[in-house]
């Protein structure tokens, strides 16, 4: 249910985009990103930061898109957003005990230490690609083609990765301890 609601204001913008162009669709994100957070907060009980940082950039390009007219802010968005993601995996691989990855998964799935620092710089790499894939598709293309892209082009490449990333682990998970 939590993947659905995350991307119900990405499948807003592109409905409204289809629908009425890309400045009503932007402030259909704006909206549907606002509900978001509150849906979260509301049904259950916090917000995890990455979520307001997104909803912070979202204000920022988003706004600015409305206000100056132009959508090539709004398409810098994507970028931007995995591009901090990257630096914040990185940055927790490198800085911390253990990376943001294995904070969020530890609980759920025990690997070696070598496995969690592979599959965080991989993520970081993600990020970095799918950032990078953003841009170029928002330089070169049209703007519908760039819509699309960012719909079905992005759902795509994750949902590749996150299958990749499964093959991998299935490899590593050792066994959970027993608590007898």
């Amino acid at each position: 249910m939590k993947l659905i609601t995350d991307f119900l204001p990405v499948i807003a913008f592109f409905a409204a985009y289809k629908i009425w162009g890309m400045y009503v669709a932007t402030g259909v994100f704006i909206a549907a990103s606002l509900l978001h957070i509150a849906w979260n907060r509301y049904f259950h009980g916090k917000v995890e930061t990455l979520q307001w940082v997104t909803l912070g950039l979202v204000l920022v390009f988003g706004g600015a898109t409305l206000l100056l007219h132009d959508p090539l802010y709004f398409k810098w968005k994507p970028t931007v957003v995995n591009w901090l993601f990257a630096a914040a995996f990185l940055g927790s691989g490198l800085l911390m005990e253990r990376s943001i990855l294995q904070r969020m998964m530890d609980q759920a799935i025990s690997l070696p230490r070598s496995v969690w620092h592979r599959l965080n710089l991989a993520w970081v790499v993600f990020f970095i690609a799918s950032g990078a894939a953003n841009i170029y598709v928002a330089y070169h293309y049209a703007e519908e083609t760039w819509v699309n892209f960012k719909l079905f082009g992005m759902l795509g490449f994750t949902l590749a990765f996150m299958i990749a990333q499964g093959v991998y682990l299935a490899r590593h998970i050792q066994p959970a301890e027993e608590n007898n």
